[in-house]
C-alpha cells in the first residue's frame, strides 16, 4: 500500500511569503487593516508587542510599530512601496468594502474617477489610510 501523507501543498515558486509594512501608530493600523483583511479572507495569525499579522493562504501581511522606524508618515509617492492591490470577487463587494473602509478611516483617492480610476475596463477602489498608505480593491473581469 502506498504511503500517503497530509501534508500541505508548498506554495508555488515565486509566491509572495509576507510583506512587512512599518507603522507610526499600531493601535490605528490594527484598526484600520484589520477588518479589512478579514472581510477578504485573512485570519489573525500574529500577535506580539509591536506588531500583528493577518494570513491568507501561504501569503501573510506584518504591521509594525518599530523602534528603529526613522520616519513617521509614510509617502507612497517617494521610491519604494506605492500601494497593494487585492482581488475582490465582484464589483458589488468592491463598493461595499469601500463603503465600510470610508466609515473606518480610510480615503477614497481618485474620487471624480472612481470606480475607473484604473480605467473603463476595471471596476476598482484607491483607497488610503490615515497613515497615508495605498490600497487598491480590485473587482475580479467576468
Amino acid at each position: 500500500m502506498p504511503h500517503t501523507t497530509n501534508a500541505p501543498t508548498p506554495p508555488p515558486a515565486g509566491t509572495l511569503h509576507h510583506v512587512e509594512i512599518w507603522v507610526p501608530d499600531l493601535p490605528r493600523a490594527t484598526t484600520e487593516w484589520g477588518w479589512l483583511l478579514e472581510s477578504l479572507g485573512y485570519t489573525l495569525h500574529q500577535t506580539w508587542d509591536n506588531g500583528r499579522s493577518w494570513r491568507l493562504n501561504h501569503t501573510y501581511l506584518v504591521f509594525e510599530q518599530s523602534p528603529a522606524l526613522t520616519h513617521h508618515q509614510h509617502d507612497r509617492c517617494a521610491p519604494g512601496l506605492n500601494h497593494l492591490a487585492f482581488h475582490v470577487p465582484t464589483t458589488d463587494e468592491v463598493d461595499a468594502l469601500t463603503e465600510k473602509a470610508i466609515s473606518n478611516g480610510w480615503t477614497l483617492l481618485f474620487p471624480d474617477r472612481h470606480p475607473h480610476a484604473g480605467g473603463t475596463h476595471q471596476h476598482a477602489a484607491y483607497l488610503e489610510s490615515t497613515d497615508r498608505f495605498e490600497i487598491e480593491l480590485v473587482a475580479a473581469q467576468t
